[in-house]
């Protein structure tokens, strides 16, 4: 039992080996050593130990996770996309213990039943899941009681800290424009309005991280002895004997350590891909497993063809927008933000604002009938065929943020709030593949945001900036927009936010503008999924429902790689709930199933 930066040279096989220590490892690796102490267990993350780390516990500092420069998160960068005006997506990702549960907002999002019974996988349905929704939650808020859990590790609570006049602001413009408030926007069904947010926050304020809530109690309570978890290094590759997974190369990751040599660690029962959308496909590939062609260019031996590795990467495309506020400085996340506030002083004394994520309501919303005709006959044929019919189906999330959402020298000092909206199921898909055997060779990564042929994606986008715009018209905090940080209309256009019309009108050269502006500023919304589907290997999947890598013996892989469609929600909840899912699956094929 034990936390390693190094591992002992006595530890060189175990029965399972997790390869990565994220948001869901934490939850399987737990749950595999529950049934059994005696399992020998090693997690092997390539980023450092969370452990009461400052910025980890206290959700209030999650912004800074997005900076450049931060040693907990690996940012991936497309190439210059012209559908970008030439700039390159990034794509940020945790590169800590406990993954992106421990560096996200902390926003308690569910996914919508008709997500889950679209991927139409024998046991991945709604029903099928939400007990594992259930199971992972104490639930402190609203809603229905046989919709949510109150037993498990992970607390889901409001929290002790709300910027509660932008809250009450944003709900009651949404309802003037025709969105009305909704208790619970997690029960699976609901749509199209816009509840108060609850977040993965303990009542005190503390972050709910995977790593905090289930790993770290059981490597602390002496019960656990064969669980291990080796951070700071990275997996290389699989191992194999034939064809059946025996193992892991690795080495210490030279962004913590020094370099050193690869080690491999034997597995005797399986090894189990946990590095997320934007790593698995990646191990796998160095292992031989993905499309022969991509592994003849990167000069690796195939061991499996299976072309669905990498393929048909997905996103939520997001656009932030930023305006001067009439709130006070107690109101936003500026002063912690900016480093107005010292964070050495809000620690010391638990400071109630260190709970806080800033976004205090979340919006699900679908288009009206005649939104959906402006948006042009291409998108009117999309939303016929996959949402018109689909009613729980979102087709896109909007929040406020109590705070500049972006860097705070960019704006002179001040309090600012800014409204984030997304497109749930983009029409547009990307890839991830390696370019060379070496875990330092640079991957080949497009997320291809706005690439789909009909341009449906930033189209749907000029629609959401009109929208969001209408909103922000009826809020009392508005205080006008910031120079520079919105598009600039021609002088008298009916489209400015000045504009005495009492709705804003907008010119096919007006959108024109609109267009510009998101090419210039979209981004990826740090939702990556989809690149190792769970579906068909003839439909280029990549597992099948037990979780297995088609064509080879005892690897599994259980991430936010294995969705086969998109949801309508932010990630970790069905990363979770995966995880849940996946330690039964595992727990049953090991004999160890509990009734």
């Amino acid at each position: 039992m034990g936390l390693y930066t190094k591992l002992p040279d006595n530890l060189q096989d175990v029965d399972i080996v997790l390869a990565g220590g994220g948001c869901a490892s934490c939850i399987i690796a737990s749950r595999l050593s529950d049934a059994d102490p005696g399992l020998s267990i090693l997690i092997i993350e390539s980023g450092a130990n969370n452990y009461e780390l400052p910025t980890v516990v206290h959700p209030g500092f999650w912004f800074s996770h997005l900076a450049p420069d931060n040693k907990y998160t690996r940012f991936f960068q497309g190439p210059k996309s012209k559908e970008l005006a030439g700039r390159q997506a990034t794509v940020p990702t945790g590169h800590i213990l406990g993954g992106g549960s421990s560096m996200n907002m902390s926003l308690y999002s569910r996914a919508q039943r008709s997500d889950y019974d679209a991927w139409n996988v024998p046991g991945w349905s709604a029903n099928d899941l939400l007990p594992y929704m259930k199971k992972f939650e104490t639930y402190h808020g609203p809603g229905p009681k046989d919709r949510h859990g109150y037993d498990g590790p992970i607390h889901v609570s409001g929290t002790r800290f709300r910027g509660s006049r932008l809250e009450n602001d944003f709900i009651n413009a949404l309802g003037k424009v025709g969105w009305p408030e909704i208790e619970d926007l997690n029960t699976l069904d609901h749509v199209n309005g816009v509840m108060r947010a609850m977040r993965y926050v303990d009542p005190e304020g503390r972050r709910q991280d995977t790593a905090h809530k289930y790993l770290h109690p059981r490597l602390q309570d002496g019960k656990h002895p064969n669980l291990h978890v080796l951070v700071e290094s990275q997996v290389e590759r699989i191992i194999f004997d034939g064809q059946k997974a025996s193992g892991v190369a690795y080495r210490p990751n030279p962004a913590f350590q020094d370099p050193g040599d690869t080690r491999v660690v034997k597995a005797k029962r399986m090894v189990i891909v946990c590095c997320g959308p934007l790593g698995t496909p990646l191990v796998l590939e160095r292992s031989g497993i993905g499309s022969p062609e991509v592994l003849k260019r990167a000069g690796v031996p195939v061991v499996v063809d299976l072309p669905g590795v990498g393929n048909d990467y997905e996103d939520h495309h997001s656009m932030m927008y930023a305006y001067q506020s009439h709130l006070g400085p107690e109101e936003t996340l500026d002063g912690v933000n900016s480093g107005r506030l010292n964070p050495g002083e809000l620690i010391m004394n638990n400071n109630a604002i260190l709970g806080w994520n800033s976004v205090d309501a979340q919006a699900k919303l679908r288009p009206t009938d005649a939104d959906v005709a402006s948006i042009g006959p291409e998108f009117q044929d999309a939303w016929n065929r996959e949402f018109r019919d689909v009613s729980d189906k979102p087709f896109m999330m909007m929040s406020p943020f109590a705070g500049f959402p972006g860097d705070p020298n960019l704006v002179p000092v001040g309090q600012y709030f800014g409204i984030v909206t997304f497109s749930l199921y983009p029409f547009s898909r990307g890839h991830l593949h390696i370019t060379g055997p070496g875990i330092d060779d640079p991957p080949d990564f497009d997320p291809g945001l706005f690439s789909d042929a009909q341009g449906l994606d930033v189209k749907n986008h000029v629609w959401m900036f009109k929208k969001h715009r209408e909103i922000v018209r009826h809020m009392d905090v508005f205080r006008g927009e910031i120079p520079g940080m919105a598009p600039t209309f021609p002088a008298g256009s009916k489209a400015a936010m000045d504009s005495s019309s009492e709705q804003l009108e907008y010119t096919p050269e007006d959108d024109e503008i609109i267009e510009k502006w998101v090419r210039e500023h979209a981004d990826s919304t740090w939702h990556p999924i989809g690149t190792c589907k769970m579906a068909p290997r003839e439909k280029l999947g990549v597992v099948d429902p037990a979780l297995n890598v088609y064509g080879v013996q005892g690897l599994k892989i259980a991430d936010m790689s294995i969705p086969p469609g998109n949801i309508g929600a932010n990630l970790v909840n069905t990363a979770m709930t995966i995880a849940e899912k996946a330690a039964d699956i595992f727990l049953a094929e090991l004999g160890l199933a509990t009734q």
